[in-house]
């Protein structure tokens, strides 16, 4: 396995050269400019949408943190999608009604922490676990998750956050962990996590103010860096965290 920093002069796998499935989970900016892009990109992938609230008629619906729902999705994925060559995973919680990011240790919680947990950490696990089977065995495949700078342990120099951090730093492990077993069981899939920056999003909406404005992306910015760096990577680079400019970032 690859250490994560490498040379980006080439381009390794160009999807335009892509043929077959690909599944974008996540409705949200990020995962819908993705699919719009990806399918530009790649004419020869067929790409499918899986989001917790389907918008059209072919989203299918999915909730990570339902077994049952992810289940379905096993189910329809080997029916009817199999063998995927790509899977991007975009969904992910940062705030909400009974969710805020805790500035400060008396703001933490049993409920906050467990919320951010079963989207953010479990919810890419169960998802790989749900869609192993249905992955390419033979041709290059991507199994691609959105994590954060904020969850490297190496780069926090600020605190607070201590339930997002703490999620996507476990993902991060657990991706990692996944990696190294796929090298033996699919040695052409490369797992990835992937720092998409500051988007102009609903889960960055409360915390974008001090952003300036060439590093605030929209969500069609973000998509194509996203592929940008997806493109530079093979199955020699699986487990790596890299951010949108293709930088590696420290665990």
């Amino acid at each position: 396995m690859r250490h994560c920093p490498r040379d980006w002069t080439t381009v390794v796998s160009p999807l335009s050269s892509w043929q077959g499935q690909a599944l974008i989970v996540g409705g949200g900016g990020i995962g819908r400019a993705l699919r719009s892009e990806l399918a530009r990109r790649a004419p020869g992938l067929q790409v499918h949408l899986a989001t917790r609230a389907p918008r059209a008629a072919d989203d299918w619906p999915l909730d990570l943190c339902d077994d049952q729902s992810l289940t379905r999705l096993r189910e329809h994925a080997l029916a009817a999608w199999a063998p995927l060559r790509l899977v991007i995973n975009t969904a992910g919680v940062l705030h909400g009604p009974l969710l805020q990011p805790e500035k400060r240790l008396s703001a933490i919680s049993r409920a906050q922490l467990e919320q951010s947990f079963a989207v953010n950490a479990f919810g890419p696990i169960l998802l790989a676990q749900a869609l192993g089977e249905a992955l390419e065995r033979t041709e290059p495949s991507h199994w691609v998750s959105l994590s954060a700078r904020v969850g490297s342990i190496g780069d926090n120099q600020l605190g607070g956050w201590y339930s997002y951090r703490a999620a996507k730093a476990a993902q991060n492990q657990l991706l990692r962990t996944l990696a190294l077993e796929w090298r033996r069981r699919l040695p052409n899939c490369c797992v990835s996590l992937l720092h998409p920056g500051t988007t102009a999003t609903e889960l960055s909406a409360p915390f974008r103010g001090a952003v300036a404005p060439d590093r605030l992306f929209t969500p069609e910015q973000s998509a194509g860096y996203l592929l940008d760096v997806l493109e530079g990577l093979s199955a020699a680079d699986s487990g790596c965290f890299w951010a949108w400019d293709g930088k590696a970032i420290p665990w």
